[in-house]
């Protein structure tokens, strides 16, 4: 399974918004973009606008480019809007589940414990982190990870969190119900996906 293992900040610091969920990110010491004439940069045209907007997405949810190529040909092949078509397909990945249900403090944290077989899906376990979730799916911890301290702090120092209204979390059994699947106006990224379908439309 591929994922991104370079300088953490440093795609925050070329799309010029914090990505990584981190305190110290980058972003806010060095509010332009990386390289020996990051600071030079004036010339934006309409193709880096939508790449930039594309590559927030992908680092947002940890997904190389091939995998967010599979996810723009499944939005496309689906009725309705694309956009949110591939917004709906990203937010629907498991380790997202996790991340919004407020079990884990970020993405990567869902995404390694997802990795590690501590959920379970409709009752089987599920250690793949793009699993796609549906509605009336029900996501938990195993038994055994229940006391997982890790979780725990997450469920503890996440009271100021949102929880998405397409989500029924229960904390106390560490349990999460998909009641159903996101529309554009439950999904709080800040992103301009039509910027990305103009792009893979050219």
């Amino acid at each position: 399974m591929a994922r991104y293992l370079g300088p953490t900040c440093k795609p925050c610091r070329r799309a010029r918004v914090q990505l990584c969920q981190s305190k110290n990110c980058a972003t806010n010491r060095k509010p332009y973009p990386p390289g020996e004439h990051g600071r030079g940069r004036t010339r934006e045209t309409e193709y880096l606008i939508q790449l930039r907007e594309k590559q927030k997405l992908r680092y947002m949810y940890g997904i190389l480019e091939r995998q967010f190529r599979r996810y723009y040909q499944e939005a496309n092949r689906q009725t309705g809007i694309t956009g949110e078509n591939l917004l709906r397909l990203l937010e629907s990945r498991l380790d997202n589940v996790v991340y919004r249900s407020g079990l884990a403090n970020t993405r990567p944290q869902a995404r390694q414990l997802v990795n590690h077989s501590h959920f379970e899906v409709n009752g089987k376990k599920v250690n793949i982190p793009s699993y796609q979730v549906r509605a009336g799916d029900t996501v938990a911890l195993k038994e055994r990870s229940k006391n997982l301290i890790v979780v725990q702090h997450s469920v503890d120092t996440g009271g100021d969190r949102v929880i998405p209204e397409w989500l029924n979390v229960d904390t106390d059994a560490k349990k999460i119900t998909v009641t159903e699947l996101p529309n554009r106006a439950q999904i709080d990224t800040q992103i301009q996906e039509q910027l990305i379908v103009e792009l893979y439309s050219k």
